[in-house]
């Protein structure tokens, strides 16, 4: 299994990493799969779709543990929910914002009801993140 970097831009590379990690000592052993033209394009279809390589993809499906999430979809999951957790932050600085303002003037601004509109949907989105990763 691939290992994700704690933080930082190793953290941002390795999610987009569309070849899998290079292993000490290399990789040994080699397999030849022969497909249809049918089976090629369903195969890099679903590679550009998980944004890997066909060999990637194969590795990945064959060994994941569970056979309902492949490493490339739980990688996929997490960015989903770590750029949804940076909306949310932009959103609760407006929200301040939005809160100071009203603080000094006395006065709720229009923008208030469309600022909490996208906070809660930005919530939602992290649940479904969430969920993509806790199954």
């Amino acid at each position: 299994m691939e290992q994700v970097p704690e933080s930082g831009a190793g953290r941002a590379r390795a999610l987009l990493r569309r070849r899998r990690a290079n292993v000490q000592g290399g990789r040994q052993h080699r397999h030849e799969v022969k497909v249809t033209p049918e089976e090629e394009a369903q195969l890099v279809r679903l590679a550009e779709l998980h944004r890997v390589t066909v060999p990637r993809l194969l590795v990945e499906s064959a060994l994941s543990r569970d056979r309902s999430e492949t490493p490339t979809e739980r990688r996929d999951a997490l960015a989903e929910m770590f750029r949804a957790i940076r909306l949310l932050s932009s959103i609760a600085n407006n929200v301040n914002q939005i809160a100071k303002a009203t603080n000094a003037t006395g006065e709720v601004h229009d923008e208030l009801s469309a600022t909490l509109a996208a906070a809660r949907r930005t919530a939602v989105r992290i649940d479904d993140a969430l969920d993509g990763i806790a199954t």
